[in-house]
């Protein structure tokens, strides 16, 4: 009976989920070990104590360290836990091509590199900022929503979204746009500032008048990031993307499916009525459809 508990409480931490949501609370040395293993993570569960502070460079202390603040009592309770993680999950590999690839070898690369991204996604945003955000915006009179680039791609989907929810939104990609919209914003109001590098000036600008005009700043950006710092619901979308050659563009993925997680809360809290007035659209819609067989 002692054995099978042990076995539940086990499964009960997800260990990669730990490490991105501690990471921003660990010393630098234990950072190395964190970056180590979510890269590493197969091999890791091979290696002794002395192997892994070897291979990151750091004592065996700083490895220890490194466990307890992912909740696991030590080295090899935390390898226990990785490697049943490990073993119940699929296992997607990084997006790296080759000149001999096939059409059928490159797509399923893609396809797998995207399935990772959004899986490492999923296990390390912060739920408590999912529900924040999700409470700001049932209760918002506006949502904006704000982005440049292929993040302006994403604040224009969001806007279809929040729109079909009888909600009063808007998306804006032009920085002036953004700034005198900014400024005419309540307390009432929410604004989703949408960036996949988390560095773009133009969108900090906006990002402070919004808070001088007394609104509410939801963002989507990597962790650390300035924009991250600056909104008062930071949602975390960590996404490295390759620039020496092309591969897909997987941050932009990650920022609509949170888009969508954040639509289906505020579905639910809006309640039944929601789900009526969007089977009225959709009955709508079919009229401008070219029937089946035509």
């Amino acid at each position: 009976l002692q054995q099978r508990a042990g076995l539940r409480a086990v499964k009960s931490v997800n260990v990669i989920q730990n490490i991105h949501r501690a990471m921003s609370e660990m010393r630098k040395s234990e950072c190395k070990v964190a970056e180590y293993v979510l890269a590493h993570s197969p091999g890791v569960i091979h290696m002794r104590i002395v192997d892994l502070a070897s291979a990151v460079q750091v004592s065996e202390p700083t490895v220890v360290r490194f466990c307890r603040a992912i909740q696991c009592e030590g080295f090899q309770d935390f390898k226990l836990r990785l490697a049943q993680q490990l073993a119940t999950e699929p296992s997607f590999g990084e997006f790296a091509l080759s000149d001999g690839d096939t059409t059928s070898e490159f797509s399923n690369k893609v396809f797998d590199a995207t399935i990772n991204i959004l899986k490492n996604v999923r296990d390390s945003i912060d739920p408590n900022m999912l529900e924040a955000a999700i409470s700001a915006l049932c209760q918002a009179n506006r949502v904006e929503f704000y982005g440049f680039g292929a993040s302006g791609a994403v604040a224009v989907d969001a806007q279809h979204k929040f729109f079909r929810l009888q909600m009063s939104t808007t998306a804006y990609s032009d920085p002036h746009i953004q700034a005198m919209s900014a400024m005419s914003l309540g307390a009432q109001d929410v604004v989703v500032a949408i960036s996949q590098s988390g560095r773009t000036k133009a969108l900090l600008d906006a990002i402070n008048l919004v808070k001088e005009a007394g609104g509410i700043v939801i963002g989507l950006a990597p962790g650390g990031t300035p924009v991250a710092e600056a909104c008062a619901i930071p949602i975390h979308i960590n996404v490295e993307e390759e620039s020496e050659q092309y591969t897909p563009v997987s941050s932009r993925i990650a920022h609509l499916v949170v888009i969508d997680t954040l639509a289906v809360g505020v579905s639910q809290a809006k309640g039944p009525y929601i789900s009526k007035h969007l089977q009225q659209l959709n009955r709508g819609l079919q009229t401008l459809r070219v029937k089946p067989g035509k």
